[in-house]
């Protein structure tokens, strides 16, 4: 349906309730067909505006803030998450745009129309559809070099292991189901290993296998001396009880860092976990290799998942930085990220922070990695980050980019993992 066929569909001729907003906004709609005291108003910028009236009860199904923004398709964007009361919980807005989220500070629409899944990436903020431009000023920290390099030195180290024990490190992948990107993600992790010198080793289960078979094949790889590293692929199907697999796997083979004691022993202060979580290993890793000072720095980090959010946070305290972590029910994440010398985001949502969230100098890492679309791409998508990148770009010392900035840096991190579990093994 085009951007015409929708507006017109939304808007109706009823006069704005206001002066003031009739002259901004001459076109008016009423949602559902009730506002109770003023009216929702579609503007030039594509941006629907509930005047001062408020929303009855079902009218917030479809806007429970302030406003409401239309995707550059005309699209209302909802996905398959229910658009009520529950997201008044967020409550996020961008004031220079003076656009909206959803939450108390209304619904944000994307141009894919659909929001992300996990809690934190509630927090949503207009992917405003733009192109990285050359206008930039801040130092690229180039992940997918760095992870190069790494990678070369643990080739080095795999040739030192093999000369000196006449084994090199193996790494067991669990792959269940027929999901194309984890079947993907297999294929990088295990190509990755070939380049640097390991052993691959895997199997490939069908969607309808039983946990017991699962759990069969990691007790398999826990007892095989060749394998030194264990990578169950998740997310596991719905039948399966994830947190029982991840925590079946050998506590000295969980090269994921996903296993409740290398969990546990990260939190715990003078604790060291065998293993760190990958990705937000990376993200310090990079941090470091580009000469970032942690110590003594305001971090911020947007987002407070168990995989990349929360152990980034303990990451960047162990480092002696002062770490806020912002999450879905901070009132105000740009004021507060705007103090920050070190930024992590990662929410999996499109440009959530924008240039303005970003204090002169500071240090951006995007975790993020969404999809727009761009019929100039011959996929017709193109990949962007949680921040927006051409504008923090000129406000920030260094950035990472998106693609090529911490995603590569993720499966290094996991081939450092499986040598360093590899060393152990082997008492070098």
């Amino acid at each position: 349906m085009s951007a015409s066929a929708v507006t017109a569909a939304l808007v109706s001729s009823s006069p704005c309730s206001s002066a003031f907003s009739r002259a901004r906004f001459p076109q008016s709609t009423r949602i559902d067909g009730k506002i109770s005291g003023g009216y929702v108003v579609l503007g030039s910028v594509g941006l629907l505006r509930r005047g001062w009236g408020e929303l009855d009860e079902k009218s917030k199904r479809f806007c429970v803030g302030d406003s409401l923004v239309l995707n550059s398709a005309g699209l209302l964007r909802g996905g398959s998450r229910e658009l009520d009361e529950k997201f008044k919980r967020s409550r996020i807005r961008d004031n220079r745009k003076k656009s909206c989220c959803h939450g108390g500070s209304g619904l944000h629409v994307s141009v894919n129309g659909a929001l992300a899944g996990s809690e934190d990436s509630q927090i949503v903020c207009p992917p405003v559809d733009v192109v990285p431009s050359a206008q930039s000023t801040a130092e690229v920290i180039d992940g997918k070099r760095i992870a190069e390099d790494i990678r070369r030195e643990i080739a080095q180290e795999v040739t030192i292991l093999k000369e000196a024990t006449g084994q090199v490190p193996g790494l067991a992948v669990v792959l269940v189901g027929n999901r194309v990107d984890s079947a993907t993600y297999v294929r990088s992790k295990k190509k990755a290993c070939a380049e640097v010198g390991f052993a691959s080793y895997g199997v490939d289960l069908p969607e309808d296998a039983t946990e017991e078979e699962v759990l069969s094949w990691v007790c398999k790889y826990n007892e095989d001396p060749a394998v030194h590293g264990i990578l169950v692929q998740l997310p596991l199907p719905k039948h399966m009880n994830e947190e029982k697999v991840i925590g079946a796997v050998s506590v000295e083979k969980d090269v994921d860092g996903f296993h409740p004691l290398n969990v546990g022993k990260l939190v715990l202060q003078g604790r060291t976990p065998l293993f760190v979580s990958c990705t937000p290993k990376g993200c310090i890793e990079l941090l470091l290799r580009s000469g970032v000072e942690i110590a003594g720095k305001q971090a911020v980090v947007i987002g407070r998942s168990n995989v990349v959010g929360m152990p980034a946070a303990i990451l960047l305290q162990a480092h002696n930085a002062t770490v806020t972590v912002v999450h879905s029910r901070t009132p105000n994440p740009a004021e507060i990220t705007r103090r920050a010398d070190i930024v992590i985001v990662a929410v999996g949502a499109a440009q959530l922070v924008r240039g303005d969230w970003i204090k002169p100098g500071a240090v951006v890492i995007d975790v993020g990695m969404n999809s727009l679309p761009d019929s100039t791409k011959k996929k017709g998508y193109r990949l962007v980050g949680d921040v927006c990148y051409p504008e923090a770009a000129k406000v920030a010392s260094k950035i990472t980019p998106v693609p090529g900035g911490v995603g590569p840096m993720t499966i290094a991190m996991l081939l450092q993992n499986t040598l360093d579990s590899a060393k152990r093994t082997l008492k070098l």
